[in-house]
């Protein structure tokens, strides 16, 4: 995890290096969740079905649901990874610790979450396939068995971001935890200055050894 800022974060502000944000494990792993679930409900959209009479059946064991499933879950993964790129490039320049703390909450929430929902539908989808009856021409054979494929793929990457983002969360807390509670001293840790009283250096009081002359200690002069 990088450092230097809060979450995991690099101070608000750093220069943006294309280079070094393409090489970070996390947009390494958001982008793998990117490109599997394009594979996931481009393989169902375009092969997953058969037309028989009228109307087109799904090739998991005619089951729709099965379709939409796999469809759904891997269009929504597509946007949020889209989603969660820009947020990686966005949560340098975020500056507010609160800010960065709700986007790391958000990410680990939404990953493990997904991850769950991958792993239904890699059960689900799985199940569906194995009843299905043999296809007479093979139609289709390729690509519901790389959605599936795919499925369980996206299960371990983005169980990867969330991992991630439990790191970050974690780190947090403990930069939060061993945070002073109280602000530097403005003017350099010096202190402030007590108010001059009675005892102050500037006023120093008359020796001891001098006698304050009095009215009768004038004589006239002599003449």
């Amino acid at each position: 995890m990088d450092g230097g800022g809060a979450y995991g974060g690099g101070k608000a502000g750093a220069p943006f290096d294309p280079i070094a944000f393409i090489q970070r494990p996390l947009v390494i792993l958001r982008a793998a969740c990117l490109l599997f679930a394009i594979i996931v409900f481009g393989c169902i959209s375009s092969k997953g079905y058969i037309t028989k009479g009228d109307k087109e059946v799904c090739l998991y064991n005619g089951d729709n649901n099965a379709c939409n499933y796999g469809i759904g879950i891997g269009v929504i993964a597509f946007l949020a990874s889209i989603g969660f790129l820009a947020g990686e490039y966005l949560f340098e320049q975020m500056s507010s610790v609160k800010t960065r703390k709700h986007y790391v909450l958000l990410d680990l929430g939404f990953s493990g979450f997904w991850a769950f929902l991958y792993f239904v539908g890699f059960c689900y989808l799985t199940n569906a396939w194995n009843k299905s009856p043999a296809s007479e021409d093979g139609y289709g054979v390729n690509n519901v068995q790389g959605a599936i494929a795919f499925s369980f793929f996206s299960i371990f990457s983005w169980i990867g971001c969330a991992w991630f983002a439990f790191q970050r969360f974690r780190q947090g807390i403990q930069d939060a935890a061993f945070a002073p509670s109280y602000e530097a001293d403005p003017v350099g840790g010096t202190g402030y200055t007590s108010y001059p009283d009675a005892t102050d250096a500037a006023y120093q009081e008359p020796p001891f050894g001098q006698q304050q002359r009095g009215m009768g200690d004038f004589q006239a002069p002599a003449y």
